[in-house]
């Protein structure tokens, strides 16, 4: 058993608690469960209960044994000072205040309701041969349940990739045009080459970028020339001017590239290419000046995809790197393509962007996401066969969400879904 159901129960009343007693047979009357507390501290504070006569105030502790309160040393601990009720599965311990008075403890297997406890048991079992805790049980989940708890997640999710936006956003001085950009650098750069590329773009100042940006050659010759792209030994004469003109921005701007990490083609698709995605990037920075406001203005995806209709330069339309020629095509971004950085860049941006504001955009929010076409892969696929399949990128995201951070870690019992199934009859 975990003390994560003994919180579900004390939370959501699933026991007995018109009988409930302390283990001295005094009659308890809860009036308020209080705040649960997921930090260091009491469980749940400012909670609210008659014993016997007396109305007391203040917070509840819960442990599987009363012992776990000298175990984790509560009692050299004030913060639990103002304990009114010790709430356990099982009593082995009287527990004392400081003036020795005991401080009164609710026993709660003598309570807990028999579905709620068979539910638990029948969640958790087997879990070293399920993929997910509810895996057998997930379809019996009523729809409107399972919609409404995957956008809660799709905003939860969004909420933690801020995180690392606040940090971009402080380390550049609040600059989010140079936010954006290293946030592009990253997603352009996909998995394999996404550290990469966002170290290119921590190593310039973003004002060099929007100089450069004017023409794009310059601007090619910038990220290649830092991302160490340009052969040393070479006759291609495209890759001998890039290197020419790197080495006069190189000296102008007194450029140094020892934090940026090395770039990689090994197993990448050509059209991933760290030399046909930074080309890309380049003609994206051509094309638009001032990208950051027109991407927090658009009111659709229709419209982003617009504004990323671009495609790699000329010469790499005949080639994927420097040096060897191939068959004629243009390198342009496709739909999936986009439909990844406005997932993992512009979306989350615009979110934050909206918060730093003031402003609620989250209706808008969930139309773009919910028109953008479900993501494919193996955490998806496995879903499509447990429930119905997802329609959109909301709910892909939503499932990534909760395989990572309810599923794989056992958190069950935070889970929309895990207490629904907890509760049923």
């Amino acid at each position: 058993m975990q003390e994560d159901f003994l919180h579900y129960v004390w939370k959501f009343k699933k026991y007995a608690f018109a009988k409930a007693h302390t283990t001295s047979n005094l009659p308890i009357t809860l009036v308020q469960v209080g705040h649960h507390n997921t930090l260091a501290g009491p469980d749940f504070f400012n909670a609210k209960l008659h014993i016997a006569d007396q109305l007391w105030a203040g917070n509840v502790e819960i442990h599987l044994k009363s012992s776990d309160w000298y175990a984790h040393r509560h009692e050299e601990d004030p913060a639990y000072e103002n304990v009114i009720l010790h709430v356990v599965w099982e009593h082995d311990v009287d527990v004392f205040r400081k003036d020795n008075t005991p401080i009164p403890t609710l026993e709660l297997k003598h309570f807990v309701s028999k579905e709620a406890l068979h539910n638990y048991q029948e969640l958790f079992a087997n879990q070293k041969s399920k993929w997910i805790n509810c895996e057998e049980d997930l379809a019996q989940v009523p729809s409107y349940t399972q919609e409404n708890w995957l956008e809660r997640l799709y905003f939860e999710r969004l909420s933690r990739k801020t995180e690392h936006i606040k940090t971009i956003l402080e380390s550049l001085n609040n600059d989010w045009e140079a936010t954006l950009f290293t946030m592009l650098a990253r997603n352009f750069g996909t998995k394999v080459n996404g550290a990469s590329f966002e170290s290119i773009a921590q190593s310039l100042n973003f004002s060099i970028v929007r100089k450069c940006a004017n023409e794009p050659f310059r601007l090619e010759a910038l990220l290649f020339g830092l991302g160490g792209l340009l052969p040393e030994d070479t006759t291609d004469s495209y890759a001998l001017q890039l290197e020419t003109e790197y080495e006069f921005l190189k000296h102008k701007h007194n450029l140094n590239n020892g934090g940026v990490m090395p770039v990689q083609f090994f197993k990448l698709r050509p059209d991933n290419f760290p030399t046909i995605r930074l080309s890309q990037l380049a003609q994206l920075y051509f094309t638009h000046s001032y990208l950051f406001q027109k991407l927090m203005t658009t009111s659709s995806v229709k419209e982003i995809y617009e504004l990323f209709a671009v495609q790699a330069s000329p010469y790499f339309d005949t080639h994927f790197s420097f040096g060897t020629q191939q068959k004629k095509r243009a390198k342009k971004l496709t739909k999936s393509f986009i439909d990844l950085i406005i997932i993992n860049t512009i979306i989350p941006l615009r979110f934050y962007y909206a918060q730093h504001q003031g402003k609620d955009e989250n209706e808008l929010i969930l139309e773009m996401i919910q028109s953008i076409k479900p993501e494919q892969n193996t955490i998806i696929k496995k879903f499509n066969t447990l429930r119905p399949k997802a329609t959109n990128a909301q709910e892909t995201q939503a499932l990534i969400e909760l395989k990572a951070n309810y599923c794989d870690p056992n958190r069950c019992l935070q889970c929309g879904i895990g207490n629904w199934l907890l509760g049923r009859n």
